[in-house]
């Protein structure tokens, strides 16, 4: 099968090690489905793979991609959920099971022909999504659901911060959070990623360190050391900072005088859960809200996909399409 995969990693030069061509088929164990994958959404998690920022039990070569949407072995259209946990007897959270995997780390991941999975990884497509919309879905956009919605409870018209504007995870939480009426303000050093968030919705957009005209009710973090101070001072009395990211930097300092005084809630969140993910497919119907897309190429140019993102160009998603 046709497939785009990781051969190795380097920092300075990730694309030295991306290869498109000719990968084995899958083979699934017993209780796992063969997806035909119809479309595939681009995330910074495959460009870390390339990079050398890998979890522990990170192989090479695999197959790169979490998020997809396909048709399954019985002619089904579905969502694939992309955490593996095969003996599936954690309870609650999946993404807590110290033995689970998402998909490209140790499983081949979903920029292919063919993806295989565990039976129970795969949700119904509705009608109301088509499968680029859908291959959007299981990663960044999850993560936004969980921290907007299970992370914290927040009451309605909650006033949010996100920092960092233009990233794939800000962004869901932009048109996630405006979709149920929240007030959503938005921090960038980009102008044109500010403009981008105000287009999408937000209710303000400010310069990254801004003092802002009040504290807010959650701050939504994925920056971390450039913005972490900020957010600790941005947010009120009781109010709560959901983690889950740092692409400036994971050790910033701790201010945690600020945090006792004020009692904060530090939160953090990795991807969702399975229920959270049907949960977000019946949001995006109800409300009509979809992901914003960058570019749609063919699965074969995804080259030119990584190196937009390299460069950091892209706002929205960039999906790969597979077949006719």
């Amino acid at each position: 099968m046709f497939a785009v995969f990781a051969t190795g990693s380097d920092a300075g030069r990730p694309l030295d090690h991306l290869r498109l061509g000719e990968y084995r088929d899958p083979d699934p164990p017993p209780g796992w489905a063969v997806v035909r994958v119809k479309a595939t959404s681009l995330n910074h998690h495959d460009l870390w793979t390339l990079r050398g920022v890998t979890p522990p039990g990170q192989r090479l070569p695999v197959v790169l991609g979490s998020e997809a949407a396909g048709i399954d072995h019985e002619g089904n259209e579905v969502i694939v959920y992309p955490v593996i946990n095969e003996a599936r007897t954690y309870p609650g959270n999946e993404t807590l099971d110290p033995r689970h995997r998402v998909l490209s780390e140790s499983h081949d991941g979903t920029f292919a022909e063919l993806v295989t999975v565990p039976r129970h990884c795969l949700i119904p497509k509705p009608t109301h999504l088509n499968f680029v919309a859908a291959a959007c879905l299981p990663g960044t956009w999850l993560t936004a659901y969980r921290m907007l919605f299970t992370a914290v409870r927040l009451p309605p018209e909650s006033t949010v911060l996100v920092q960092g504007a233009g990233g794939g995870v800000a962004t869901a939480l932009v048109c996630l959070g405006t979709a149920v009426g929240h007030r959503i303000w938005v921090t960038s050093r980009s102008e044109i990623k500010r403009e981008n968030a105000l287009r999408r919705g937000a209710d303000a957009a400010f310069a990254t360190g801004t003092r802002l005209p009040r504290q807010v009710d959650a701050v939504m973090e994925t920056v971390g050391q450039d913005t972490w101070r900020h957010s600790i001072q941005a947010t009120r009395p009781g109010g709560s900072i959901v983690v889950s990211g740092a692409t400036s930097g994971a050790m910033p300092a701790a201010f945690l005088r600020h945090i006792f005084m004020k009692q904060l809630s530090i939160i953090g969140v990795k991807l969702g859960t399975r229920a959270e993910l049907e949960d977000l497919v019946r949001l995006c119907g109800q409300t009509g809200v979809y992901p914003p897309l960058n570019r749609v190429v063919p699965l074969v140019d995804a080259r030119s996909g990584f190196a937009a993102l390299a460069r950091g160009e892209v706002f929205g998603k960039i999906v790969f399409t597979v077949g006719g």
